[in-house]
């Protein structure tokens, strides 16, 4: 495994808001991240970023379950596990996701693939039954 893909997974399985300064030693100052709700470019803004996500959170966690690489690109499928006082009755959510890396010696590309859906409307109170009443109804 190549040192910034290394580096990658290992602190993001112990990433919190008490560590965020790690990110600077993850990415390249002018990293390009986009997932299903954001499109962000710059260290700075993407520090800000995470600021924000564990700010609202009661706890966050990645788990890195695969890595495929080649060439200075990488696909890691992981699974985020966290608590949101207003999602889901702040119990635990799980959302299984893939995360597209460039690199050389630093990330310069991050592009997350996940279901926002799951992780956010889903455990709305009123909005996550009805959308789960759709897709129950769409596989029948």
């Amino acid at each position: 495994m190549s040192p910034a893909l290394a580096v990658f997974c290992r602190e993001y399985q112990a990433l919190s808001g008490a560590n965020l300064q790690v990110l600077t030693d993850i990415y390249a100052p002018d990293i390009f991240f986009r997932d299903p709700a954001h499109h962000i470019q710059g260290i700075t803004d993407l520090v800000s970023y995470f600021e924000g996500l564990f700010s609202q959170v009661q706890h966050c966690h990645f788990a890195i379950e695969q890595v495929m690489e080649q060439e200075g690109e990488a696909f890691v499928r992981w699974q985020m596990t966290f608590s949101h006082p207003r999602l889901n009755g702040g119990r635990e959510v799980v959302v299984p996701g893939v995360s597209h890396l460039r690199f050389t010696e630093q990330i310069d590309f991050h592009q997350d693939y996940f279901d926002l859906g799951a992780m956010l409307y889903e455990q709305i109170p009123l909005l996550g039954g009805i959308i789960k009443t759709l897709k129950r109804r769409l596989s029948q």
